[in-house]
């Protein structure tokens, strides 16, 4: 099965590349460093070496306060963090600068992963969420290199999906020396497949660390929007969701002629388009791009800028968290909910399924069908300010009371590695 795997993957690769080509049109970065894809990487200073995969943005968030404490545990130790976008190299580059070693992950091909553990060497790969590459997989395996999935989610519709190739998922899972899963469904998802050990450790996600700083310049952007005017956020949107946000913007200025919308597209090849459509319905738009903060006539804030969403969820007094309209499957939101706001979210949500239940049974969120829902929510919100500080405050305690999960992510790293010590010290 792997070989059949690694057959096609050298058939389509032509195509990946095209792919990468006709993304880069509107980002350009998708067309940069592309020899790293391939583990052409510059030379790395012989350290020992712990290595963490983080897809993209949402992952390196959650990713960086475990780096961080990795980085604190092991001084003696270099930390490369690889991600596939962008706008997750960008991320890592602003959360974690100079203090770790960063490339891209290179493409499951056989000799590709080959070199790029030949020039990394690490003592441990440690991958974020969902990530299952059988090749790699497969060559840590033959370097005796642990592999451990952390902050490990399977939705059920992708455990389906991996179970039609069920053979090939079960050999790749063997490799894996531990799946630290974020709760108890994903990890009977995992043992389904194949998948052992697994444990059930937590959503690192919980343990956002939410600087002071960013809550203090939030409200300094409120402040200058006019500290009177309702503010609300309709963050991450997809294709779709820029649309039926401004147009549920429409029915909140029926209610609120003040209201004030910020706007944040999820991808950065979006953010023309979104400032377009804003134009055209006949909004001042102020552009963060632009260093601009908006002001009292200011009718929607375009957060077209990377690095930015906590201080601009900290600016607004009700979040909708996007992705869920649409059948994407939803963005985080433990980060709107960690600051006390009210969160509302699509239908789709497979993302973040367990953590929608717990806040949607505390009352910290709300689920709306369509644009016109969504307007009718936010307004309401707007209205009942005793109602959205008795529901964001709900959301704020469901964060801290299911923190936890990177201390103990840590020390299942501790026993990852204190046991692959212990078989070297063996020769086994």
């Amino acid at each position: 099965m792997r070989l059949l795997y690694g057959i096609v993957l050298y058939m389509i690769t032509p195509f990946v590349l095209l792919r990468l080509l006709w993304r880069s049109r509107r980002n350009p970065g998708y067309r940069k460093r592309i020899g790293e894809r391939f583990a052409h990487i510059g030379p790395l200073p012989k350290r020992p070496r712990l290595w963490v995969h983080a897809v993209s943005v949402g992952e390196v968030i959650a990713a960086a306060p475990l780096i961080r404490r990795l980085l604190q545990a092991h001084p003696d130790h270099a930390l490369l963090v690889t991600t596939t976008t962008p706008t997750g190299s960008a991320q890592v580059r602003r959360l974690l600068g100079d203090s770790v070693e960063h490339v891209y992950l290179p493409y499951d091909l056989p000799h590709v992963v080959a070199r790029f553990l030949d020039r990394t060497r690490p003592r441990l790969a440690l991958l974020m969420e969902t990530e299952l590459w059988p090749n790699l997989f497969a060559a840590c395996g033959q370097r005796h290199i642990p592999v451990m999935v952390a902050n490990a989610r399977l939705s059920e519709r992708s455990a389906r999906g991996y179970a039609r190739l069920r053979r090939l998922v079960r050999e790749t899972l063997a490799r894996v020396t531990l799946v630290a899963a974020q709760d108890s469904d994903s990890a009977r998802r995992f043992t389904a497949l194949g998948a052992r050990p697994v444990r059930v450790l937590g959503n690192l996600k919980y343990d956002l660390d939410v600087p002071s700083e960013v809550i203090t310049r939030g409200r300094a952007l409120r402040a200058g929007l006019g500290a009177a005017r309702p503010v609300w956020i309709a963050a991450s949107t997809h294709a779709g969701e820029v649309e039926a946000a401004l147009a549920a913007f429409a029915d909140v200025r029926a209610r609120f002629a003040s209201a004030v919308l910020i706007l944040v597209p999820r991808h950065p090849e979006r953010f023309e388009d979104a400032f377009v459509l804003c134009e055209r319905a006949g909004y001042r738009v102020a552009r963060r791009s632009r260093q601009e903060n908006g002001d009292g006539h200011t009718d929607v804030l375009l957060g077209d800028t990377l690095g930015e969403l906590l201080l601009l969820y900290a600016a607004s007094d009700v979040a909708f968290v996007g992705g869920s309209l649409v059948p994407t499957g939803g963005h985080n939101p433990l980060e709107p909910a960690a600051l006390g706001l009210p969160v509302l979210t699509g239908p789709y949500r497979s993302n973040f399924d367990a953590v929608y239940e717990a806040l949607i049974e505390a009352g910290a969120a709300e689920v709306v069908e369509d644009a016109e829902a969504l307007g009718a929510a936010v307004a309401d919100l707007l209205a009942d300010a005793p109602h959205r500080r008795q529901a964001g405050a709900a959301g704020h305690a469901v964060v801290l009371r299911n923190r936890g999960a990177l201390a103990r992510t840590l020390e299942a790293v501790g026993e990852v590695l204190a046991q692959a010590g212990r078989r070297a010290a063996s020769g086994v």
